[in-house]
């Protein structure tokens, strides 16, 4: 066996362990992102490929966040909004329903401007801007409460409880979101120095 067979075999065996390193260091990451959200497991769950982009940077993590939010809320949206077409929910629960689209549309444009201020975010403006950021995904957590109020003291039929499961999963990512967004708005403007995503 020549030297550059032995040379490759170690390599090869090496591999694995780096690997494992590396996937470790990456649960890491996350895992010490979501320490300070309310839903950690869905946190580590819905953010976990972000983690080798965003490392320990909190305004990563908070723009990561924040999309990931946007993106279960706009198909949240997407769903109330077919339900309302079926027409399958009446009197009650069909105001109610009617309610949820109207809220979920301001949460959506609440998200929206969040995620915009949180990717032009710069030092001289995060002082200004973190207050809105925060005040807009506070806001789009308050609207989806909002529709899951509508839905209180319904009779038990099976549309109201897929509406119930799908906005509070909603609100569980929004939560950790806003709790990301927190972090970032305590860590201040220094976490944008050597930003590059």
């Amino acid at each position: 066996m020549s030297f550059v067979d032995v040379l490759v075999m170690f390599v090869f065996m090496l591999l694995p362990t780096l690997y494992s390193c590396s996937a470790e260091t990456r649960g890491d990451y996350v895992r010490d992102a979501c320490s300070v959200t309310k839903y950690p497991d869905i946190c580590i769950h819905s953010l976990a490929s972000f983690a080798n982009t965003a490392r320990q940077n909190p305004v990563l993590w908070a723009r990561a966040s924040v999309s990931v939010t946007l993106s279960e809320a706009t198909n949240a949206s997407q769903y109330l909004m077919k339900l309302g077409k079926c027409n399958s929910m009446r009197g009650r629960n069909r105001i109610a329903l009617s309610d949820c689209i109207v809220c979920f549309q301001d949460a959506i444009d609440n998200l929206h401007d969040s995620l915009n201020v949180l990717r032009s975010l710069t030092r001289e403006t995060f002082d200004s801007k973190i207050g809105d950021v925060t005040t807009w995904v506070s806001g789009a957590l308050t609207d989806q409460d909002t529709c899951l109020d509508g839905f209180d003291n319904v009779q038990n039929i099976r549309q109201v409880t897929l509406v119930q499961n799908v906005v509070t999963n909603v609100t569980y990512v929004t939560s950790n979101a806003l709790a990301l967004v927190n972090k970032l708005a305590t860590a201040g403007p220094e976490s944008l120095i050597n930003l590059h995503w």
